[in-house]
């Protein structure tokens, strides 16, 4: 018996540091009021298949079967697409409507490190606005993720239309630029070198590859470099671009945005702006998060794609961020009190844990029948400061005897006395993990 590849079980300190990632986000994503979704997993093969979704290199990975009805359907491989389902399905939603998910999604792709086959995908979409403010906003909400997680980040941003237009100055026929933006995507990766012999392998004419060289060959050229020298300066894609350029200054994030303009995300959805979240100490290779720009997708889905619902969104990769961070010492919620049975004395014990739990109070109940002295060892070690004991005498007088294993104090108290005591302290604890 063993695990499907690329898909895992988590528990203990595992699971314990992928809900503290998880509450982060959750509650980064409700301060900037988005609202919460949960879409479908199962979905039918067209939606996923289709050419305005997620693109050939997807596709390829998603998880397909029929149904007994003999229903042609796919697991999800993002969120974005059931997301865009779920507003073509509901036109009466009032825009702007911002939304955020966190659910699983499947992709029988390579396994590697940050990368599973079964993951959990955190998204941040905002339906309705058409200028940077949405992706500006978005880019904030990253930022603040990442401090709060306290791990320095580098966003790196671009925008397709600008790409675009920028190829064209080279000479890149506008049905040649889909397939040179994958290429030019993975240049971090592949290097400079194999980009050009790739885009020389795809059957670009050799004039255009040296152009696209020469480009690549620029010590890290800016906006306004590039937009003055291939005379693209009040294109539609550099206006955008621009006009994000100068809200992030405005909002300042300076420190931690990059203008990359070979940067365009393989998802050929995306419309204007595209973003990806690295580790800026780049000792880890993976992406922590990505988004972009995809005003056209839900009026295709809807058969009208004469109009458009200005979207953009956010993703961040659990796996990812879980992967980095994993061997740090996270806080993790330790029981504040556990329960001591002294002889036969169950009911009182089971009652007790329950009124402690009912005022908030996590509580643990020692059932291995060892001696006391090894029930209190066993608990200190867990860190536990309080141990309740209850025999024979405590449950007739109606009373429980406290330990302070912290202070090494003993009393015997009426219960509520105990809680009064106790849950002032649990409530604290638990402000301040945050």
């Amino acid at each position: 018996m063993q695990n499907v590849k690329g898909t895992y079980d988590f528990f203990g300190q595992e699971q314990a540091i992928r809900r503290q990632v998880r509450s982060v986000l959750q509650d980064v994503f409700e301060c900037y009021d988005f609202d919460e979704m949960d879409s479908t997993v199962l979905n039918e093969l067209d939606l996923l298949t289709s050419k305005y979704a997620g693109g050939d290199e997807i596709v390829k990975e998603m998880y397909r079967f029929t149904d007994q009805g003999s229903r042609s359907l796919g697991l999800r491989y993002d969120l974005t697409v059931p997301f865009a389902k779920v507003i073509a399905l509901n036109p009466g939603i009032p825009f702007p409507y911002k939304r955020y998910e966190i659910g699983k999604v499947f992709r029988d792709g390579p396994v590697k490190r940050g990368r599973l086959r079964e993951f959990l995908q955190c998204d941040a979409d905002v339906v309705g606005v058409e200028g940077p403010e949405a992706e500006a906003e978005l880019m904030l909400l990253a930022a603040e993720v990442f401090r709060r997680l306290d791990i320095p980040i580098t966003l790196r941003w671009n925008n397709r239309m600008f790409l675009g237009e920028l190829l064209g100055a080279m000479g890149v026929a506008a049905d040649e630029q889909p397939t040179v933006m994958l290429t030019l995507d993975k240049i971090d990766k592949i290097g400079k070198a194999a980009v050009v012999q790739e885009l020389t392998d795809k059957g670009l004419q050799a004039p255009v590859v040296r152009a696209i060289a020469e480009w690549a060959d620029m010590d890290d050229p800016g906006f306004e470099y590039l937009i003055q020298a291939y005379g693209i300066g009040n294109s539609k894609g550099s206006l955008e671009a621009r006009a994000l350029q100068k809200l992030i200054g405005e909002v300042g994030l300076d420190a931690v945005c990059r203008f990359d303009p070979f940067l365009s995300r393989g998802l050929s959805f995306y419309t204007g702006t595209v973003y990806e979240i690295f580790d800026a100490s780049r000792t880890f290779a993976s992406s922590l998060g990505a988004g972009g720009r995809y005003d056209a997708i839900i009026g295709k889905l809807v058969g009208r794609e004469d109009i458009q619902y200005p979207t953009a969104g956010i993703s961040f990769g659990m796996e990812s961020i879980v992967e980095m961070i994993k061997n740090r010492p996270l806080a993790s919620r330790q029981s504040e009190v556990v329960v001591i049975p002294i002889g036969e004395t169950n009911p009182d014990v089971l009652k007790t844990a329950a009124a402690f739990r009912s005022n908030g109070i996590r509580t643990r109940l020692e059932t291995s029948g060892r001696k006391l002295k090894k029930s209190l060892a066993a608990a200190d070690a867990r860190g536990i400061r309080y141990a309740i004991l209850i025999g024979e005498e405590e449950a007739s007088a109606g009373q429980i005897r406290l330990k302070d294993l912290k202070e090494m104090t003993e009393v015997v108290v009426p219960m509520q006395a105990a809680i009064d005591r106790i849950a002032p302290k649990q409530a604290g604890s638990r402000g301040g993990e945050r």
